[in-house]
């Protein structure tokens, strides 16, 4: 993937994550967890985006 392209989602999700934070009403706990899971699923998309994590359906949890 480009480094363009990365930094162009990176500014959209950036965006989108600010515009629901400021306009669109909810409980602080709950804009906490969104917070955090979009920032984890970012997180997971840039290392797999450039190479740093295989693919995350690979791991298996049983024996």
């Amino acid at each position: 993937m480009p480094l363009l392209n990365l930094i162009v989602v990176l500014i959209i999700v950036g965006v989108s994550l600010y515009l629901i934070n400021r306009y669109i009403p909810m409980a602080s706990s709950i804009k906490t967890i969104l917070n955090i899971v979009v920032v984890v699923a970012v997180c997971v998309w840039v290392l797999q985006a450039v190479g740093l994590w295989g693919d995350v359906s690979g791991f298996r949890i049983t024996r």
